[in-house]
């Protein structure tokens, strides 16, 4: 986890904290996840840097985005305006989740409760229902716990860590 440890903070934030790191340790082909805000900053994220060898792209890339989760964060939040935007012209109602495959893996946004964006980048043999279905499971389990308190501390905790 990229965050100054959970130290001082919350149970609420711990709780998130392990939760995310789950998500990263459990799913078969997770390089990296992120939480961001409603006004795209990072909330969460894993450490690409912790991740074993074997998801490090063969041309010796860090397994996220440039190895950074900053990156990924302005990944997930950029492609979260883009689709609100889109389904906003569309008359589409919210937006659920948006994933975009690549050659070289996929990144996955799904939608949180109170705004906040939930992003994975994964390899591109991943088992895509179960990369969604366990982001349900976070976002299902996390949704009512991201309150305006606990992203204030989230935010803070980020913030230190840099």
């Amino acid at each position: 986890m990229t965050a100054t440890g959970t130290f001082g903070l919350s149970t609420e934030a711990r709780n998130l904290q392990w939760l995310l790191g789950n998500l990263v340790e459990e799913v078969p082909g997770v390089r990296s996840v992120t939480v961001v805000s409603s006004d795209g900053l990072m909330l969460l994220s894993s450490d690409p840097a912790t991740q074993q060898a074997a998801t490090t792209p063969a041309a010796g890339r860090p397994g996220g985005p440039r190895g950074s989760s900053a990156d990924l964060a302005t990944i997930v939040s950029g492609i979260g305006s883009l689709t609100v935007g889109a389904a906003r012209l569309m008359d589409g109602g919210g937006v659920k989740q948006t994933m975009v495959a690549m050659e070289e893996g996929s990144v996955f946004v799904m939608s949180i409760s109170d705004g906040s964006l939930l992003g994975v980048h994964a390899t591109p043999d991943c088992d895509m229902s179960v990369v969604a279905y366990h982001m349900a499971l976070f976002v299902g389990r996390a949704g009512h716990v991201l309150t305006p308190e606990v992203r204030s501390e989230l935010r803070k905790s980020m913030e230190s860590a840099q």
